[in-house]
């Protein structure tokens, strides 16, 4: 009787996991800054086209290649 460790996923599934993930990580990355020391000061930086389009987008990309890597089929050996 083997005592062997079975993973859910298997080891593409993880790797797909991780791309996503980072982009996810990414995204919420290129989200941030924008802001200003003095709030009574505007910075019309927070509405640059890399956090409103280009940051949201990696992150809806990143979740879309999680699902992907959840509904991948384990390869069967």
């Amino acid at each position: 009787m083997k005592n062997e460790k079975v993973f859910l996923f298997g080891k593409r599934a993880y790797r797909i996991m991780g791309i996503g993930l980072a982009l996810i990580v990414l995204g919420f990355a290129l989200m941030t800054g924008g802001g200003s020391d003095d709030p009574d000061v505007f910075n019309p930086e927070i509405y640059s086209p890399m956090r409103i389009r280009v940051a949201p987008t990696f992150v809806l990309a990143g979740f879309a290649t999680l699902v992907v890597a959840i509904l991948a089929a384990k390869k069967k050996q």
